[in-house]
This record gives structure tokens, C-alpha cells and sequence, in this order.
């Protein structure tokens, strides 16, 4: 967890300050997962915290979600691609993944 608060901090993408007066705060929470190796030993235990997006209300952005992992569908049909068009893939992990989009409003969490 720790691991995490120091790349917020280190990439500029949060503010701590007082809970503002009139503002909707969106609540968080730690997901945990373990991380695997082929055998299905326990390599790395993973945590990232997450906006509970279900605490949105209708007609206020509620549609617009977003996730920071890809699904298994969209990397099976680039992967298709990929042998179709016989083009070299190469993966790699990333350790802090964030997204990089200007907000028209502010948001408290």
C-alpha cells in the first residue's frame, strides 16, 4: 500500500486537502490480489486502490467509466491481429499505470 500512496505522490496525481464543504466526495477502497507464477505459487501480493464507481448518480457522469486493465477479449483480438498482420509482440509489466487526461471538473475522493 505504501508502494502505491509513494507513486501518487511521486506523479503528481493527487492533493491531500481538508474535506471540502458542498462537494460530493467519491469513496475508495484497497483491492488486493495475489500475483502467481506458473506453478500458482504466490510471487508478489498486489494491492491498488480504486473509486467506487457505483456511487455515482444517474444523469452526472454516469456513463463515463473507465478501467486501467485491458480485457481478455480486446488482447485476444490484438493478438489475432498481431499474427495476422505477422507483426513481433513483446510484453512487459507495468508497475504504476496512470491515466493521463485533463478533468473539466474536480473530483474528491
Amino acid at each position: 500500500m505504501q508502494e502505491e500512496l509513494v507513486e501518487f505522490e511521486r506523479n503528481s496525481v493527487w492533493q491531500l486537502i481538508p474535506k471540502p464543504k458542498g462537494h460530493t466526495i467519491v469513496g475508495t477502497r484497497w483491492v488486493y490480489k495475489n500475483k502467481l507464477d506458473e506453478s500458482g505459487s504466490v510471487v508478489r501480493n498486489k494491492d491498488m486502490i480504486v473509486a467506487k464507481g457505483y456511487s455515482q448518480l444517474e444523469g452526472i457522469n454516469y456513463d463515463e467509466t473507465y478501467a486501467l486493465m485491458a480485457r481478455m477479449e480486446a488482447i485476444l483480438i490484438f493478438l489475432a491481429y498481431a499474427a495476422h498482420k505477422n507483426v513481433k509482440v513483446h510484453q512487459m509489466d507495468i508497475k504504476g499505470a496512470f491515466l493521463n487526461g485533463e478533468l473539466k471538473e474536480e473530483v474528491y475522493l
